[in-house]
């Protein structure tokens, strides 16, 4: 069999979750690489497979060096997985410079998909929307910081963030005073374990929440889309259409909505100028 990378994503909480897919392809490999060995090793011992032996740790502080040895593995024919503490490597997570390693060096590379905390708590967030960016934890502190805000605010799709329980109350704090105390938020923890929870609250009350409770587990922070901005249109010109649009015999409440949904503005601006101005 020829040498290959096999990127096998594993439980977030629930070691029910653990696919067959991911079972065989963990017995079968020849090196299980892995974020923390005492996690992997307790991980194979549930789902009954054989690890003695086989794990090898690669993390962040090492994976470069690691993955130099574990291409030249593969390249004698070894087939290597490599799984994170938990959900898909690479994702906020080691294993992506690992997966470009092998790229780089012409090895296959295989996924096994399964669990993912920004797919789940995008579905759990209960918001409608087709586009979303995962920014993955923000830079603690300084401009880089009030940068990555300030990009997150004006971003008008949803938008994903981890957070660690001794931060996010400080970082829902901040996207308050980024992003408005009305923008949307469901904040998730403890995806698939015992005591989840999703509060879905806006900005400000969100806020609110997380500094009267003590923080526990890991979180994600759902923000959803941004309420479309009204375009500047001056009033002379709304009220010459709406007029315009009367005249053709259409009633004050259509027309209102006609010109708001043409000037892409609000329909209840439209229609109190329309009333204020017939007084």
């Amino acid at each position: 069999m020829s040498g290959a990378l096999v990127v096998v994503a594993t439980p977030i909480g629930n070691l029910g979750d653990l696919s067959p897919r991911a079972v065989e392809a963990l017995s079968s490999v020849d090196v299980v690489a892995c974020e923390d060995t005492r996690r992997t090793r307790g991980l194979l011992t549930h789902a009954g497979i054989p690890g003695s032996g086989r794990l090898v740790a690669v993390h962040a502080h090492n994976e470069v060096e690691r993955a130099e040895d574990l291409v030249a593995r593969m390249r004698e024919g070894a087939r290597v997985a490599y799984v994170s503490d938990a959900g898909t490597p690479g994702v906020s997570d080691p294993g992506a410079r690992l997966v470009a390693a092998c790229v780089a060096a012409d090895i296959p590379v295989e996924v096994v998909p399964g669990a993912s905390a920004v797919l789940a708590a995008l579905v759990l967030s209960g918001f409608v929307g087709d586009r979303f960016a995962f920014e993955g934890f923000l830079p603690r502190r300084g401009r880089e910081r009030a940068a990555r805000l300030a990009a997150v605010a004006a971003d008008d799709r949803i938008q994903i963030l981890y957070e660690a329980p001794s931060r996010v109350a400080a970082t829902v704090a901040d996207l308050v005073d980024a992003c408005g105390p009305d923008r949307p938020v469901a904040v998730a923890r403890e995806i698939t374990k015992v005591h989840e929870e999703v509060v879905r609250l806006p900005l400000a009350a969100a806020a609110a929440h997380l500094a009267s409770v003590e923080a526990r587990g890991e979180y994600v922070i759902v923000l959803g889309p941004q309420a479309p901005r009204e375009v500047e249109v001056d009033d002379a010109v709304l009220l010459a259409a709406v007029r315009a649009a009367t005249a053709a015999g259409a009633s004050r409440r259509d027309a209102a909505a006609a010109v708001a949904r043409e000037h892409g503005v609000a329909r209840r601006r439209v229609y109190e100028l329309a009333l204020a101005a017939d007084r």
